[in-house]
């Protein structure tokens, strides 16, 4: 089964962007997993081509017209089975949790919002998942599903040159992930902590999980106290 990304966008040029490189790029051109970008634009029906309008009630900006997005969710929609994900500030997060769920999946329809949002009925008809990378705005959904991606496609089978890479990570055992070194053994005065040079196994994975919690307690203590 390969992932397949669909990605509903006013701007289709601007995939697969950095996920056409790297890992990610060898693994599409691998066929380990496919994207394909629709113009939103394509689905509306008068001359100008208007996929947006006013807010109802006033209001500054534009609104996204539920019509035309209704008929570009409907044409990739095909049984209903894949995800539909909205990318939106006022989603749920997103999570390591989440995206292994992605991943684990045939893949995901996401649409990218633009002006001040969606009309909301579409996202209640549609079923779509709003899902946030943040707390901060953007000016468009776009960058945002390009992080998604690049954090679900990272993890499909076969991306990643070591598949060990994928759980030794921030996020993965519920902590941030424990400080890394590498030579030279002395860098500006200061030494790789001695007992990663110690050759004992057992020594060295206590000293990465007591740094792990140590970090996650000063930066995410949040992160302690979840179930």
């Amino acid at each position: 089964m390969t992932f397949r990304a669909t990605i509903l966008t006013l701007y289709p040029e601007m995939f697969p962007g950095h996920l056409g490189h790297s890992l990610a790029g060898r693994a599409l051109e691998r066929g380990q997993w496919a994207l394909d970008a629709v113009q939103i634009r394509d689905f509306t029906t008068d001359r100008h081509r208007t996929v947006d309008d006013t807010p109802a009630g006033g209001g500054a900006g534009m609104v996204l017209k539920p019509d035309v997005l209704a008929r570009a969710i409907d044409s990739v929609s095909g049984d209903g089975t894949v995800p539909r994900l909205l990318m939106s500030p006022r989603g749920k997060p997103l999570t390591q949790t989440r995206v292994r769920e992605l991943a684990a999946g045939p893949g995901a329809i996401i649409v990218c919002g633009r002006f001040e949002g969606v009309d909301q009925r579409i996202i209640d008809s549609r079923d779509l998942e709003e899902v946030s990378i943040g707390d901060y705005i953007l000016s468009g959904g776009e960058p945002a599903a390009l992080t998604l991606l690049d954090a679900v496609v990272r993890i499909l089978p076969g991306v990643m040159g070591n598949a060990l890479s994928g759980v030794h990570e921030s996020f993965e055992g519920g902590l941030l992930e424990h400080p890394h070194y590498t030579r030279p053994q002395e860098f500006e005065g200061v030494e790789i902590p001695a007992v990663l040079s110690s050759g004992h196994h057992g020594e060295i994975q206590r000293w990465r999980e007591e740094e792990a919690r140590k970090l996650t307690a000063l930066r995410r203590p949040d992160l302690l106290t979840k179930d």
